[in-house]
């Protein structure tokens, strides 16, 4: 051939040993020279490999950087030693197969793990293996260790350490296997006892050329990730299409379309994921699509929406490619797109939307970024705490708010509120999306809703008020302090020279019918705001006009602010006991405006509520209850 093949190494005795076993694979009569060198990692055996600050290319700097330069044609390392992702310019051009790969425990006499006395000294080199043997034995200590293999040994002998961690395949290329005392229960890397050649992407043909035939890759399948889109199989890509022709085996979730699936020849694993109920965790999908592809299958991980957003799309990839599988990415069509060309919502439209945010909905602590157009995936659970959220960080209480479950699907449902709505608000239904902001206004709201309170606004009356006809004195009085409107509507007593304090818009507009208006409305539909105004103000004289049942959170909580508290029941709230259930099915939205409407709907309704309804609660006392739904 005419070329001398430049084989740059590690200089200990595992690593020449591991040069010579490619160079038994090669023509003998490839001229070639092995270059030795020490690499960072071998020349600072103080640093423990434990430590969080150790650089992937700890061993292989050297190697790379000669590769690069010009230096060396090829470079050949233990495979689990590559740092990923490779730097740039370097390519493994052929992985070999590899031997045992399991780790065995050393140690003085061959005595096994569970026979070690308490307390015995393990040297490792791994932050897992550390903890996976005090999983095992809680008595032992584990100290950190370094070295070539021999020199480790050595340690033990010497009685530095009791027992040692090593991998099988090390000892077998050293010649070793009799110091093994067992084969420990760990799982390794899966490239453990590979090797992997490495070369410059300036690499001649020749070189590549001749380690290709022993590269045991090109027996190892291809997967594909494939963006299933919304719901809706006619919204999958003619590319992703053809990826399920070709697949053996396709691995998809619960929002690709099963009964779309059988036309294909391969193989369906499901392997779904919804909260709370998980087929297969992620690690185990991992494992899945590498054991398929290394068995030499062709692949399709098929995915909701698209690979790449809110999906573990990126793991995966990570997890194939550091392990040497081919793996390619079709994009799909994601929710939030498919929900605004659906209902014709423009995601950003001039003068109105200029920038959009995806946002994750489920959450402790929602992100609120500063976007004209926010779309919260999963965020059916947290829909409360988003507005909440939203409303804190500035955004306008009015902000119209679509949710949309099952989009794309025949099944689709949007639902219209705003974020003032859903303060205090429930839903239950899967697999939803929230679209927030001002394009929402484009599309016509056609939200189905009742109100329970007293009935007034309800075709079913859950409620009946009646009114006491009390008379209130109200000379004593520094405050009248109004909850609802119907406190208003039934207040028997003088208002002349009296501060008025009224609970949300509602019951302020009942003042204002009666020619009143409020010094104090409450921002909050609920005792909060109330609360927290009063505790600025110097001990007041306050009379509550009220329902008969109403909670004594507001009255106790003024009390124990150094107020004096009149509680005076102005009518009563009892449930109506003809109201009769209706058809849920055609209503998007329930709104309650007390606890005891609450109470009443579930006598009702039962177990009966359909989990697409949109429950919302006028304060956070009643948002309590409908969490009881």
């Amino acid at each position: 051939m005419g070329n001398k093949l430049r084989i740059i190494s590690r200089q200990s005795p595992l690593a020449l040993l591991q040069v010579d076993e490619v160079l038994r694979t090669l023509p003998p009569n490839i001229e070639h020279e092995v270059i030795k060198v020490t690499s960072y990692g071998d020349r600072h055996k103080n640093v423990s490999l434990m430590s969080d600050s150790i650089s992937p290319d700890f061993f292989t700097r050297e190697l790379d950087r000669a590769l690069l330069d010009g230096d060396a044609d090829i470079a050949i390392h233990s495979a689990k030693d590559l740092p990923y992702p490779l730097p740039i310019g370097i390519k493994v051009v052929a992985l070999t197969k590899g031997g045992d790969k399991s780790d065995s425990l050393v140690s003085k006499g061959n005595v096994k793990l569970a026979d070690l006395p308490s307390g015995s000294r393990i040297g490792t080199s791994s932050a897992v293996r550390k903890a996976e043997l005090l999983a095992l034995r809680s008595d032992i200590e584990v100290v950190p260790i370094r070295g070539t293999i021999e020199e480790r040994i050595a340690q033990v002998d010497d009685g530095y350490v009791d027992a040692l961690i090593v991998a099988t395949c090390a000892l077998d290329r050293l010649g070793l296997s009799h110091r093994a005392a067992e084969k420990l229960p760990f799982k390794t890397h899966p490239l453990q006892g590979n090797l992997a050649i490495t070369v410059g992407d300036k690499a001649p043909d020749w070189i590549i050329d001749l380690f290709t035939p022993f590269d045991i890759r090109r027996e190892y399948g291809k997967v594909t990730l494939v963006g299933f889109g919304p719901g809706d199989p006619d919204l999958l890509t003619i590319k992703g299409y053809k990826a399920l022709e070709h697949a053996d085996v396709i691995f998809y979730d619960d929002l690709t379309n099963e009964s779309f699936l059988n036309q294909f020849k391969a193989e369906k694993i499901y392997v779904g994921k919804r909260s709370g109920k998980h087929s297969h965790h992620q690690d185990d999908i991992n494992e899945l699509l590498y054991q398929s592809a290394i068995q030499g299958k062709d692949v399709v991980r098929l995915k909701g929406g698209d690979p790449m957003l809110f999906s573990h799309g990126r793991e995966e990839v990570d997890f194939l490619r550091s392990r040497m599988v081919d793996v390619e990415i079709v994009p799909g069509i994601s929710s939030g797109n498919a929900l605004a060309s659906l209902l014709q919502i423009p995601l950003t439209h001039r003068g109105v939307a200029r920038s959009v945010a995806m946002v994750l909905g489920h959450s402790d602590e929602p992100q609120t970024p500063d976007a004209d157009t926010l779309l919260y995936y999963m965020g059916g659970s947290s829909i409360s705490k988003i507005a909440n959220s939203l409303i804190e960080s500035g955004r306008d209480d009015n902000t119209p708010v679509a949710i949309v479950t099952n989009v794309s699907l025949p099944n689709q449902r949007a639902i219209y509120s705003s974020l003032k709505e859903l303060r205090y608000a429930i839903f239950k239904d899967t697999p939803v999306l929230l679209m927030i902001g001002n394009v929402v206004k484009f599309v016509a709201e056609t939200t189905s809703q009742i109100t329970y309170d007293t009935g007034t606004q309800s075709s079913t009356p859950l409620i009946k008020i009646i009114p006491t006809n009390v008379n209130i004195d109200t000379t004593k009085a520094d405050w009248l302090v109004f909850t609802s409107r119907y406190g208003v509507r039934y207040f028997n007593g003088a208002t002349e020279g009296k501060h008025i304090a009224s609970v949300g818009p509602v019951t302020s507009a009942e003042l204002n019918n009666r020619g009143l208006t409020p010094d104090f409305e409450s921002p909050t539909e609920s005792a909060e705001g109330l609360l927290e105004f009063f505790s600025k103000l110097p001990s007041q004289h306050i009379i509550l006009p009220r329902s008969d049942k109403g909670l004594k959170a507001l009255s106790d909580g003024l009390i124990a602010q150094g107020h004096v508290v009149e509680d005076i029941p102005v009518y009563t709230n009892r449930p109506n006991t003809d109201a009769q259930p209706i058809d849920l099915s055609k209503v998007d939205k329930v709104i309650f405006s007390s606890p005891s409407a609450v109470e009443v709907f579930k006598n009702l309704y039962g177990n009966d509520v359909p989990k697409h309804l949109l429950l919302i609660a006028k304060g956070k006392t009643t948002y309590e209850k409908i969490q009881t739904i």
